[in-house]
């Protein structure tokens, strides 16, 4: 199952709005299939390592880390496939929360003689399947806050500049991150201000992941890396309801995909924006900030996991905090996070959180 968890996660950031599922079949102690969820969501983790498998697969095991869908879709069901290629054991982690599944993918594999274990390795399984399970019954997909700054806390001078506060190292890593997530999100400040491309580079990346912009009033550049990339690299910009009509024409005309969303106070409503993101099938979003848009996420209790990058050096209070104000007078209100681990890449500190029980 440790095998099928880390081939599933290969499909990560390419498969949306399906799961990244992976699977191993196993015959008389011998792998002789293996396959993940390919990109675009199909073929499933089970045709792939089935077509593997061909004919051995004749009384073999089936590894899954999630339920065998068991609904007729834009390709048959994975538990049919399964008891027509012979399996007689089907060894899963985790039953999928899908309504359409749910249970009925084990029950078809029962009925058809097939002997069903469940629950191996099922906190693995629920980690990483977490972002097509918050879509599937909360509506709105996973969020990975990464926030890189200075010791003091800080993202930016006083003058804007940003540049870089982390080494290469760290820039390197949070390049893999975004690879492993269907969407990379920041806010209108920061795309003014950095003028980023929002893109995976040096690490080979074939399929990019989906570029979203946060900006009420639609007051980004035209002439920006974003725009002029934006036929080619998918850019999905959520504004406002009074977002200027001018702006909206240029930017559908320059290739974007422009999301309404619902205002909250002077802000967009960033519940309202992750639901319109997961309603679009985005099940894992890498948001990098800037400050105004990470408070507005914590604030709503929607960051899922926390990753922060820590550099030597300090810039002082004059500088651009990395998470804007919160309006916190106690601090049993403060959002609170578990640490999962730290370590040092170059010159700089990694360190992950996730949500903290309550």
């Amino acid at each position: 199952m440790a095998l099928a968890l880390s081939l599933g996660r290969r499909g990560q950031g390419l498969c949306w709005p399906n799961p990244a599922v992976g699977c191993v079949v196993v015959l008389d102690g011998r792998i002789i299939g293996r396959g993940w969820t390919q990109a675009g969501g199909r073929p499933h983790a089970e045709t792939m390592a089935l077509l593997q498998a061909g004919e051995l697969a004749q009384g073999a095991t089936a590894y899954v880390t999630l339920e065998p869908c068991s609904h007729h879709g834009k390709t048959p069901p994975c538990a049919q496939a399964l008891i027509d290629a012979g399996i007689t054991r089907v060894v899963a982690a985790i039953e999928d929360s899908d309504p359409r599944v749910s249970g009925q993918g084990f029950e078809i594999l029962r009925r058809a003689g097939i002997d069903v274990k469940t629950g191996v390795m099922a906190e693995q399984a629920a980690q990483d399947h977490a972002g097509f399970f918050l879509k599937t019954e909360q509506g709105r997909p996973l969020v990975t806050l990464k926030l890189a700054s200075s010791f003091d806390g800080r993202i930016a001078t006083a003058t804007g500049q940003s540049k870089w506060i982390t080494g290469p190292e760290a820039r390197r890593a949070t390049h893999a991150m975004r690879a492993r997530h269907d969407a990379v999100m920041v806010g209108a400040g920061t795309a003014r201000a950095d003028d980023p491309s929002l893109t995976v580079r040096d690490l080979g990346i074939d399929q990019q992941p989906t570029r979203v912009v946060i900006s009420r009033h639609l007051d980004l550049p035209l002439l920006s890396q974003l725009a002029r990339s934006a036929t080619e690299i998918p850019l999905w910009l959520c504004h406002g309801p009074g977002a200027d009509t001018e702006r909206l024409r240029a930017w559908e005309g320059l290739g974007a995909r422009l999301i309404p969303c619902a205002v909250q106070g002077t802000q967009l409503d960033a519940s309202d924006i992750l639901q319109q993101l997961g309603r679009a099938g985005l099940t894992r979003v890498f948001c990098e900030g800037g400050g105004a848009l990470a408070a507005s996420l914590l604030a709503n209790d929607l960051v899922d996991e926390l990753v922060g990058f820590t550099a030597g050096l300090g810039i002082g209070a004059e500088g651009l905090p990395m998470i804007g104000a919160l309006g916190l007078s106690r601090l049993e209100q403060a959002p609170k996070f578990q640490l999962v681990s730290t370590r040092q890449i170059g010159q700089d500190i990694e360190h992950r959180w996730t949500r903290a029980l309550k």
